[in-house]
């Protein structure tokens, strides 16, 4: 499992395939931060794959297993039996910001309710096996100011912590304004009071 703040996200579109009883299955993945990404993309795979029977879809546009932000469709196939399982595939994963798009190619060859629920669970469940992943930081935005004698100290803690500096501003003082992953925060806060001896000041925008 991913540490609190952090957690894996598609690294670029992945896509697999598969034939189910004479009908091909083919699932793409992508990136999918937020749910108008998710439609944008699942229109890009319409409009790569214009000659398929089905293009039914699925996304949750958060963190791994949150619903506030999901979406799914059968897209003409019996209700139930591929936006729904794909989703509950999606929310088990511990992959977020996720679109999944299973494109179907109808051979002939009806597969029934539990046919279609395995075949579309199951082109996600593929898919996801693979996947190339990256991991997502959620970021607190911090202002830090330290004096000068206190600057290389603080620059060090940066870098250990993967610190992301936006801005800095030099006067009396010097003001950095950054980011820092959310649960770094109290240990960065502690960090910086230990190594200016309590001078630096840690504090939210």
């Amino acid at each position: 499992m991913s540490a609190p703040g952090r957690y894996r996200i598609p690294a670029r579109v992945h896509r697999v395939q598969e034939v189910v009883r004479r009908s091909r299955f083919v699932t793409t993945l992508a990136h999918a931060p937020d749910a108008d990404a998710a439609h944008a993309f699942i229109q890009r795979v319409r409009d790569e794959l214009p000659d398929a029977t089905h293009h039914c879809w699925a996304f949750v546009a958060g963190p791994p297993g949150s619903t506030t932000h999901v979406g799914m469709s059968d897209a003409g196939e019996p209700h139930g039996t591929a936006g729904r399982p794909m989703l509950t595939t999606l929310l088990h994963s511990d992959v977020g910001e996720v679109v999944a798009v299973c494109t179907r190619w109808f051979g002939g060859v009806k597969l029934g309710t539990g046919g279609l629920t395995r075949a579309y669970s199951g082109g996600v469940k593929l898919a996801l096996e693979d996947l190339p992943t990256e991991e997502r930081v959620e970021r607190v935005a911090l202002n830090v100011t330290v004096g000068y004698a206190d600057v290389d100290a603080l620059q060090r803690i940066m870098g250990d912590m993967d610190v992301v500096v936006e801005a800095e501003e030099y006067g009396a003082e010097v003001r950095y304004r950054c980011a820092v992953a959310g649960p770094d925060v109290d240990a960065f806060s502690r960090a910086v009071a230990d190594a200016t001896h309590g001078r630096g000041r840690v504090a939210r925008p």
